[in-house]
């Protein structure tokens, strides 16, 4: 079933997603060599209990941790450890919230001191890719659409998307229908409307789209070993244009 959202609800989903973008922007400051993953994830827990919000991944479905952080071969729900980052890393930041009664949900991927050009490209690339998609989220496009420009962009440049995870809708679930493949064929699927809510999300290898579930039966990682990025937004569907409810304006200042 599909939520279509007031103009108040949004605007509630965007107070959301404005705290997961001041948690990132927190965390950019310690996103360095030598800082353990799971410090990252107790300075976010704080910071979001702070602002009188629950941590949405916390427990969820029994995860163990506020952040998803993913380093370098890791895609996605990567678990926060004593792992201490290292020069070159790529490390994506996967954030949820819940305040007021509505989630909000952004991910970003930073580079740990310098990092290669080839690497810094790939980043560029990926997170150029979510705003291909985004330009989509209009109403009278079809969902194909947002996925088919995400693949394109990344298939142009030898980058391959990752098929066995998707964005979604969110609103008082952090997970709502639609699912949103990035990937996929313009001008089918369902009809984008004012009033959907989703997450773009595009997760992208460098190398093969190949990818392989560790034991703990949440870390994905690439077969391969080669990295890769993650960069999403949560949007609300507009006529002219999509309204972003996240911002990394607050990450890349």
């Amino acid at each position: 079933m599909l939520f279509y959202k007031t103009a108040e609800e949004i605007q509630l989903i965007k107070k959301s997603c404005q705290l997961v973008s001041q948690t990132h922007a927190m965390l950019k400051a310690y996103i360095k060599p030598g800082v353990a993953t799971m410090k990252l994830d107790k300075l976010a827990c704080d910071f979001i209990n702070d602002h009188k919000a629950i941590p949405a991944f916390l427990n969820y479905n029994g995860f163990p941790n506020t952040l998803c952080i993913s380093v370098n071969d890791t895609i996605v729900h990567g678990i926060p450890s004593k792992y201490e980052l290292l020069e070159g890393d790529i490390v994506s930041i996967d954030c949820g919230v819940l305040k007021n009664g509505f989630y909000g949900d952004s991910c970003y991927t930073y580079g740990v001191g310098e990092i290669s050009s080839d690497v810094n490209n790939f980043l560029e690339v990926v997170k150029k890719s979510l705003y291909k998609g985004i330009e989509c989220a209009i109403e009278g496009k079809r969902l194909g659409d947002i996925g088919h420009a995400i693949q394109k962009f990344n298939e142009e440049h030898g980058y391959s998307i990752v098929r066995e995870l998707v964005g979604h809708g969110i609103g008082k679930d952090i997970h709502e229908k639609p699912d949103l493949p990035n990937y996929g064929k313009a001008r089918t699927g369902i009809k984008l409307k004012r009033g959907m809510v989703l997450t773009i999300e595009p997760m992208v290898n460098f190398g093969s789209r190949q990818c392989k579930l560790e034991d703990d039966g949440w870390t994905l990682k690439t077969k391969d070993c080669s990295i890769s990025a993650h960069f999403e937004h949560t949007i609300a569907v507009g006529v002219k244009k999509a309204e972003l409810l996240s911002n990394f304006e607050l990450i890349e200042n």
